[in-house]
């Protein structure tokens, strides 16, 4: 990540002839908020002198409370390749700030810096390299997307079955000239079904292009005609879309979780931070898996994990520690989707992994069978216990795990609770269409 001052900013907004620039951010639950501004108003929003009206930003403030400011990191400035050359639009990611110049502990991205700065005091740095998935579908002829896909593709299919390569070569094409380095993008297993995975960075600023790369995704996609959705499980009967994070942490210049000398070559510091992913990972699940319909893609038979288990080789398990060492040591952790907020799942992944160093967690032993195909009795036998199956149930995690409420800090996890909550109960109330098809005839 290019380190950029506010100078520089002022500099190459005048050079690229910036004539209007978007303030973002997200509100808790990872949704992209931004304010608008004329270049003339530059100077005064690197000055964090910008303020706006947190009431209405869900999961913020209350009305009394509602002044709150905005301040713009100059590293996350980037100009739209989208919009014309001339009038160019530009964006800035900002912080929230106080009214009285303190930081607002219910900042995603501030929630993020605080797990970051805890790993710090230790000698840590996180790096990430999420792979995220999305889908491509038709809209109708009034513009409202459906869930009809484009294609009949499968994994690694190549054009004339994969109908939206030129889709997904536009959106590498914007994403390298917004500075992202693309290291793949292929068709998925579904149909429709689509990866692009970028290069590892440290935390922070993966957090801000995952943001970045949902929004781009979907702006070129509409350009295209079609609807992007990083829906977890939008159709039944094919695989869902995840969002596997490989995360690595780094000591003095060298992978902390590469040990040369020991039987796996993984450390105890991969070993320590592994358990103690595992310990907390029902919490973890009300976060990296947010939503009612997350617990839909995480069912058995469509490659997505179900169960609390760790292995070197194979994918069935939670986390997958993948076969190369040296600086490119690293765990898998395969259940997250690309609902989630980034700031607040990396967060809580940090935190939850510096918990097992500090207390020196042991994982289990790894399993390196098809935990698909073992029975419940073979699980129980190994002690591989289950996610959770609903988000009532990892509600109810979350809120009995000290370790990440206080990573999530007391305002993110009141609001989120609350709100996600209210999700559930709307979600349970309602008579789905299974039901009537299931029962109307029937009683």
């Amino acid at each position: 990540m290019e380190r950029l001052t506010n100078d520089d900013v002022r500099s190459l907004a005048k050079e690229m002839g910036v004539k209007f620039v978007r303030l973002q951010f997200t509100d808790i639950f990872g949704v992209l908020k931004n304010v608008a501004i004329t270049v003339e108003q530059l100077d005064k929003a690197l000055e964090g002198e910008l303020m706006f009206d947190g009431s209405s930003i869900e999961g913020f403030v209350r009305i009394e409370e509602s002044d709150m400011y905005l301040r713009p990191d100059p590293s996350t400035f980037v100009v739209f390749p989208w919009k014309p050359r001339d009038g160019a639009v530009a964006r800035l990611i900002c912080d929230i700030y106080n009214s009285d110049g303190t930081p607002f502990i219910g900042d995603p991205r501030y929630v993020l810096k605080k797990a970051t700065a805890e790993a710090r005091e230790l000698g840590f740095t996180m790096n990430v390299g999420p792979e995220a998935e999305f889908f491509l579908f038709h809209v109708d002829g009034e513009g409202r997307p459906t869930t009809i896909t484009h294609d009949r593709a499968g994994y690694f299919d190549l054009t004339p079955v994969d109908l939206g390569e030129n889709a997904r070569r536009d959106m590498v094409l914007t994403l390298e000239q917004m500075g992202f380095e693309i290291e793949a993008s292929h068709h998925e297993v579904a149909p429709g079904q689509h990866e692009i995975d970028f290069k590892y960075s440290d935390a922070l600023d993966i957090a801000d292009k995952v943001v970045t790369f949902k929004f781009v995704v979907r702006t070129i996609a509409q350009r295209h005609g079609l609807h992007a959705s990083f829906m977890p499980k939008p159709i039944y009967g094919i695989a869902g879309s995840g969002m596997h994070l490989n995360q690595s942490l780094m000591h003095n210049g060298s992978n902390a979780f590469y040990n040369p000398d020991s039987p796996s070559q993984l450390s105890e510091v991969a070993l320590n931070y592994i358990g103690g992913l595992m310990e907390h990972i029902g919490a973890i699940t009300a976060v990296t898996n947010p939503t009612v319909n997350s617990f839909k893609r995480l069912v058995s038979g469509y490659e997505a994990p179900v169960y609390v288990a760790w292995s070197n080789r194979n994918r069935s398990p939670l986390i997958r520690v993948p076969a190369k060492r040296g600086m490119s040591t690293r765990i898998e952790l395969r259940s997250p989707d690309p609902s989630c907020n980034p700031y607040l799942a990396l967060a809580v992944c940090l935190k939850a992994g510096l918990d097992g160093i500090k207390r020196k967690i042991q994982p289990p032993p790894p399993c390196d069978r098809n935990i698909y195909e073992m029975t419940a009795a073979e699980r129980r036998e190994l002690g591989i216990s289950s996610l959770p199956s609903s988000l009532e149930e990892a509600l109810n995690e979350l809120a009995r795990d000290p370790v990440i409420a206080e990573a999530l800090g007391p305002h993110v996890m009141e609001r989120y609770m609350e709100a996600k909550r209210i999700e559930w109960d709307r979600y349970r109330v309602q008579v789905h269409p299974w039901e009537i098809e299931e029962y109307l005839t029937k009683y």
